[in-house]
Parts: C-alpha cells; sequence; structure tokens
C-alpha cells in the first residue's frame, strides 16, 4: 500500500464503479459538483481500503477530471493535494493521478491557474521516488515558463534542482534531454561553472558511433525487445521506461552536447578542446553526408588546433589532421596553412596574413577588427599571429645555434621588444632553450653543457670510433684471405686443363 508492497485485493468494486461513474457524471454536468465528488469519494475510500488498485484509479481519475470540467481550478488544487495524503493511498494510483493533472496543464484558463496547478503538483510529487519522473517533467513546464517570461536566473535555478542523472525510471534520452537543457541555461544565465559542471555528467559513450547493423541484427534485436516488454507486462507502473528502442539515433543530442562543449571551449579559451569537439562532430554521419557542413567542421579542426599552444599533443593532433584525405577536396586553403605548420620552414607574417587573412576573417572564427558580437574573435585572430611567430622562433631554434638579435628581428618581421617577450614566452614554457646576450646583441639557442656531459659525450664518440675501427680491420683481413684463396684457385684449374690434353 503506502510502503509500495502491491497487495491483492480483498474485494472487487468494478460494478460499483461502473454503476456510481455516470451517476457522477451526471450530477457534476448539472452543476451539482459537490455532491459527486462527495459520492466518488465515500466509494474511494471503500477501494482504497480494499487495496483495489484499477477502481481506485478509476474513481480518483474522475474525481480530478470532475474538477476540471467545472472549471474550478481551486477546487482541482484542492482535491489533487487531499487524495495524495489520504492514509494507505495506492502509489499507482497517485502516479496515475500525477499523469492526468498534467495533461489538463495546456487546458489551464489562465496562466495563474496554470502555475498554481504546476505548484500543487511540484508539492505532491516532492520526495516520491515513484513520481520522480512526473516531478521532473512539470519542473520543466515550470522552467520553460520562466524563461519565456525573461526570467533565465529562475528558469535556471529551478531545473538545476533535479539531478536526473540518479532517476532510475528515467530513459537515458530524456536524461540527456534534461542536462542538455540544464547547461544551455547555465550558458545563457552566464554561470559557465555550473555549466561545465552539469556537461561532465553526460557520458560520452552514449554518442559513439555504432556500427551499422545488417536486417538480420535489427529483426532478432527488435523480437528480443518485444519479449522483454511482454515479460515486464505486469511489473508496476514505470519500470518499464528505460527500455530503449531498438535503434534510437542520438545525432541530434550528440550535435547539441557538442554545440554546448565547444561553447564552453571558446569561452575559456580552450582551443585544443574546441578541436577534439569539432573532431567528434565530424565523426557523425548526418554531417559527412552534408558537404556544407562537413567543410565548416573540417575548417574549425584546423583553425582550432593551430591555435593550441603548441606542445607534445597538439604537434601529434596536428599531424593526424594533416593526413585526413577530405582536407585538401574540401578545404584547399586551409590545407596550405595546414602544411606550412607542419613543416620545419619559415613563415613571414605579412605573406601570411595577405595570403590567408581574408580567407581567416570571412568565417566567425577570426576578426581582424574588434567585434561587438563576438569579443573574442579579434583576439583569435591576434593568437593566431602569436603562432605563427612561435613557429619561427621554434625554426629557427632548430637551425641556429647562434644568431645575433637584428638578424634574428628581420627573420622574424618584429621589433627588439616583441622578439625578446616572444622568446622569453617560448622559454618560459620550456619549449625551446634560449639565451640572450644584450651587451653582445646575440641569442644563444645552444645549451651550455657542463664537464661531465663533455666527456660523456667525447667518451661515447670515441667509443663508437673504436668500433668503427675495429669493424674496418676486420673487413680489411677479409679481403686480404679473399685475395689469397682466388689465385690458388685459379693456378689449379689450368694444370688440370693442361694435364687432360
Amino acid at each position: 500500500m503506502s510502503d509500495g508492497t502491491i497487495l491483492k485485493a480483498d474485494k472487487d468494486y468494478t460494478k460499483e464503479v461502473d454503476a456510481l461513474l455516470p451517476t457522477a457524471e451526471e450530477l457534476a454536468s448539472n452543476g451539482q459538483t459537490q455532491e459527486a465528488l462527495d459520492k466518488l469519494l465515500a466509494l474511494e475510500k471503500q477501494t482504497r481500503q480494499a487495496s483495489d488498485l484499477p477502481s481506485t484509479s478509476r474513481l480518483i481519475v474522475t474525481v480530478v477530471t470532475i474538477c476540471k470540467n467545472s472549471g474550478d481550478w481551486s477546487l482541482l488544487n484542492e482535491q489533487v493535494l487531499l487524495l495524495s495524503k489520504k492514509h494507505g493511498q495506492l502509489k499507482q494510483a497517485i502516479t496515475k493521478m500525477v499523469q492526468v493533472v498534467m495533461g489538463f496543464l495546456d487546458e489551464a484558463p489562465s496562466e495563474g491557474a496554470k502555475m498554481s496547478a504546476i505548484e500543487t503538483l511540484r508539492t505532491v510529487t516532492e520526495g516520491k521516488i515513484f513520481v520522480e519522473v512526473e516531478r521532473a517533467r512539470v519542473t520543466r513546464i515550470l522552467s520553460n515558463i520562466k524563461r519565456e517570461q525573461g526570467d533565465i536566473t529562475a528558469a535556471a535555478d529551478i531545473l538545476c534542482e533535479l539531478q536526473v542523472e540518479t532517476f532510475g525510471s528515467m530513459s537515458r534520452r530524456e536524461k540527456t534531454e534534461f542536462i542538455l537543457e540544464q547547461v544551455a541555461l547555465c550558458i545563457e544565465k552566464g554561470d559557465w561553472t555550473q555549466a561545465s559542471i552539469l556537461g561532465r555528467k553526460i557520458s560520452t559513450r552514449y554518442f559513439a558511433r555504432k556500427p551499422k547493423k545488417t536486417p538480420e541484427e535489427v529483426e532478432k534485436r527488435k523480437k528480443e525487445l518485444e519479449e522483454k516488454a511482454r515479460k515486464q507486462a505486469g511489473t508496476e507502473v514505470g519500470e518499464n521506461a528505460d527500455l530503449e528502442p531498438a535503434e534510437d539515433d542520438v545525432t541530434d543530442l550528440k550535435l547539441r552536447f557538442y554545440e554546448q562543449q565547444i561553447t564552453l571551449a571558446k569561452h575559456d579559451d580552450k582551443y585544443l578542446e574546441a578541436c577534439k569537439n569539432y573532431r567528434q562532430v565530424l565523426d557523425t554521419e548526418a554531417v559527412e553526408e552534408n558537404p556544407e557542413q562537413l567543410k565548416a567542421a573540417l575548417q574549425r579542426v584546423i583553425y582550432f588546433a593551430l591555435l593550441a599552444p603548441y606542445d607534445n599533443e597538439q604537434s601529434d593532433l596536428l599531424h593526424r589532421i594533416a593526413q585526413d584525405s577530405r582536407i585538401p577536396t574540401s578545404c584547399p586553403t586551409e590545407s596550405q596553412l595546414l602544411k606550412l605548420f607542419t613543416v620545419p620552414e619559415l613563415m613571414r607574417w605579412p605573406s601570411i596574413s595577405a595570403n590567408f587573412g581574408p580567407t581567416l576573417t570571412a568565417t566567425d572564427i577570426f576578426s581582424a577588427q574588434e567585434d561587438k558580437r563576438d569579443p573574442k574573435a579579434h583576439q583569435r585572430f591576434l593568437d593566431f599571429r602569436k603562432r605563427v611567430i612561435e613557429h619561427n622562433v621554434r625554426v629557427i631554434a632548430k637551425y641556429y645555434t647562434r644568431i645575433t638579435f637584428p638578424r634574428l628581428t628581420a627573420l622574424l618581421d618584429l621589433p627588439a621588444q616583441e622578439t625578446e617577450k616572444y622568446i622569453s614566452d617560448l622559454v618560459t614554457s620550456k619549449t625551446i632553450y634560449a639565451r640572450i646576450d644584450r651587451p653582445a646583441q646575440v641569442v644563444t639557442f645552444e645549451k651550455k653543457r657542463g664537464a661531465d656531459e663533455v666527456l660523456n659525450e667525447w667518451s661515447a664518440n670515441m667509443k663508437s670510433l673504436l668500433g668503427l675501427l675495429e669493424r674496418i680491420d676486420h673487413l680489411i683481413t677479409k679481403e686480404e684471405m679473399m685475395a689469397r684463396i682466388q689465385p690458388k684457385e685459379k693456378g689449379a684449374g689450368k694444370a688440370q686443363t693442361a694435364k687432360a690434353h
């Protein structure tokens, strides 16, 4: 009963209910709503005490329907609260009542009546696990109302109080939709930290691309699900809610999720994370089949990979992206730019800006000037220039051990002060080793070695040299031995020929 135990009905009140319902509806239609409710509630008490679930559910649904049809929404709220608090009320009957009243919300005569009904349902469902899904759905309706009214803060606070990931009776798809809506509200509200925390509640394995099944496998899976549903037909309300459809297409959820993650990554300037998220978008059948979406995704994968600060992971990802055969055909300009970053050659910023600048600033990622719509677009363009200069410094450090400062500034197309700043930044991040001798105007890229290191290298070189000498000695000895053997064989051959004659 109230503790969730399903009891066998002591008595079947089906006949009594069948006889009473038309009478009560007729009374209600004649305006005698209270008399109809009194008759229904009297029989409801008997059916409830006898644990007759079907009859109790029918009576409760009729009570709330009569209240709604009479137009008295305050009476409806009163009866919902009263019926939910009845001693020994059956859980399944409460669930059914809440579901029916939720269906009435769209027919509310005014916004006030609708809000009062929602608050009543939230009160009834509070703390009850067996109606947690219904509570979540009602809360979502309330949040949407607040959002339409322009109160984003209230909408986010109301929806984010739900911990839907713990709801066992809610389908995985609906859970994901709830969390995505929570993240969207937090982003709209400007609470980026909370949005990031909520986003991590969704497992990316749910969006993993599944191999295509043959028609035989699809039919087999369908039969298994039908059999499972048939076996569970007699279980409690809501227990079958986690049964997934045979082929659940989550492409829409996947694209929404990664769009939110990209927004968060852009806000925090986490370019490598944005690149990884765009790669996941790229690994979607719907995107691959749409040439425009494919081109846009490929472009953004390249842009954010280039914007990411240099490290081993970024370098590895950049070279893996460069191996994608779709890039040269879909994005030829970006392919040329990508190639410049993957070869150890200097890139002069004036020529890069002239050749690729118009293409980059034509997208929503970069902007040559301050843009009010996206304040970070201009910053990303400046970061791109920074990555070009850092690439040039790494190339110079690879080919030079020592270089004069004027020559270095000429190669980098930068003033002396800015050149020193970029070198200092790369040294601090341990990307390169460099020492600047200001009085001598010389930059040294070769790391100064200690005496032990020099001696160890000399010892290793001498060992290698002696090994080579020993190998040469063996080869010379081998050649000498071969030279001694060959003439004797020729002489022996001639003697045998003469004897034969």
